[in-house]
């Protein structure tokens, strides 16, 4: 019976080390979501902020669902470098529908 409770004793420390490092594991990887989530925003908002100064319209705030909808943060990057050198909204449209393909 003695083997019987260390055994237990054990096991029942590796289950709690193992929930520890699975809640460390979780909170690390909800830190990261975070960070990439708030990256991926802020990119967003400097493409408008970029196309509202511009071209003073209103069709960039249009185009932020389809801006939201980009998760790659290197494509985010090109849109606000097109954004910042198209001649128009229009060329600022197109390159945003070329990429979406």
């Amino acid at each position: 019976m003695q083997e019987s409770s260390i055994i237990q004793y054990f096991t029942e420390k590796g289950i709690e080390q193992g929930k520890k490092q699975g809640i460390e594991q979780g909170k690390k990887q909800g830190i990261e979501q975070g960070i990439e989530q708030g990256k991926k925003q802020h990119a967003v908002e400097a493409i408008l902020t970029v196309l509202e100064v511009r071209f003073e319209t209103d069709v960039a705030e249009k185009l932020k669902p389809f801006l939201g909808a980009i998760d790659d943060l290197q494509r985010l990057d090109q849109l606000h470098r097109v954004a910042a050198r198209a001649p128009d909204i229009d060329e600022f449209t197109q390159a945003l529908l070329n990429l979406e393909n």
